[in-house]
């Protein structure tokens, strides 16, 4: 029966790890996801390991050869429990394969803080314990708050530990 098995690979050899197993037959799975990256006064997304130094193998451990994988280009070992490599539950593979969009690459969705629409009140900085409507994430460390001031809305990103729930 087959099932997925956990591969770990030396460092940044993911990807030629991924390939010396295509090459020898192996089903592997490296998920991906986009890393904001800033050089050189840019900012660009570039693929990353969604798991750094670990990618995904599936196997019948009672059909197929798979002691191999142990001296591929690229891998240190599998993950095993003594001699026997151990299997992750099933599923994870596919809801990791779930979340991917038409890229190839793993979707990153932070989870809000917050509902949409509800009152929070800002709890550090200069505009500490206004009150205004949690909007939406701004990204993955910060928050966009609308605010009223002298009768206009006025949209404020803030970091996420700097909010919390009005009551």
């Amino acid at each position: 029966m087959n099932a997925w098995y956990v591969v770990h690979t030396h460092p940044h050899a993911e990807q030629t790890a991924l390939q010396n197993l295509a090459r020898q037959g192996f089903s592997a799975y490296l998920p991906r996801y986009l890393k904001r990256r800033r050089h050189a006064r840019r900012i660009e997304a570039v693929a990353r390991p969604l798991f750094p130094r670990y990618l995904f193998v599936n196997l019948d451990l009672g059909k197929m050869r798979w002691r191999s994988i142990m001296s591929t280009i690229g891998v240190r070992h599998l993950i095993s429990d003594g001699d026997k490599p151990v299997a992750l539950p099933d599923g994870i593979v596919d809801e990791i394969k779930a979340r991917e969009g038409e890229d190839g690459m793993v979707e990153m969705r932070p989870e809000a803080p917050f509902e949409a629409g509800q009152m929070v009140q800002i709890t550090a900085g200069p505009m500490c314990d206004a009150i205004g409507m949690f909007e939406g994430l701004s990204d993955k460390d910060r928050v966009t708050v609308l605010l009223d001031l002298l009768g206009r809305q006025l949209r404020v990103k803030l970091p996420a530990t700097a909010v919390a729930a009005y009551v």
